[in-house]
């Protein structure tokens, strides 16, 4: 009889996720002590071994603060997600409200870029004539 053959086992480091995602180990442990990921796997030697799902969830935790979601934001999102089904209705409500500060602040990001945009115009134009107009209706 053939000896089974055992998959070789292998750890996604620190390491290995810090490359990954492009950012420091320094700023993974930190993601896990504030909450925003859950406690990673460990090994029996406890060196933390991520698996597909504690990937998953550095992944949305940079995407959420890639949107500018406050650190506080998402411990409370991870916690309640760990809760439970019964917590579906309060993360529902948590990214909702969320949604409107980031719509509110992608309104003002428009309304910044809008008079960027009046202005690198106000200067071309300036460039091409020789003269610096800022009466808006003329530019």
């Amino acid at each position: 009889m053939d000896s089974p053959k055992y998959k070789e086992m292998s750890t996604t480091t620190i390491k290995d996720v810090s490359k990954q995602f492009g950012i420091s180990a320094d700023a993974l442990r930190y993601y896990e002590r504030a909450g925003m990921i859950p406690p990673v796997s460990r090994t029996a030697g406890g060196v933390r071994d991520y698996q597909d799902e504690d990937l998953r969830w550095v992944e949305l935790a940079l995407c959420l603060r890639s949107a500018g979601l406050p650190v506080e934001v998402i411990a409370e999102y991870v916690q309640l997600s760990q809760s439970g089904s019964d917590t579906i209705p309060n993360r529902l409500a948590l990214l909702e409200q969320q949604r409107k500060v980031l719509l509110e602040q992608q309104r003002q990001t428009g309304a910044a870029l809008d008079r960027l945009n009046h202005k690198i115009t106000v200067y071309q134009n300036a460039l091409k004539t020789g003269t610096l107009n800022w009466n808006k209706e003329e530019t």
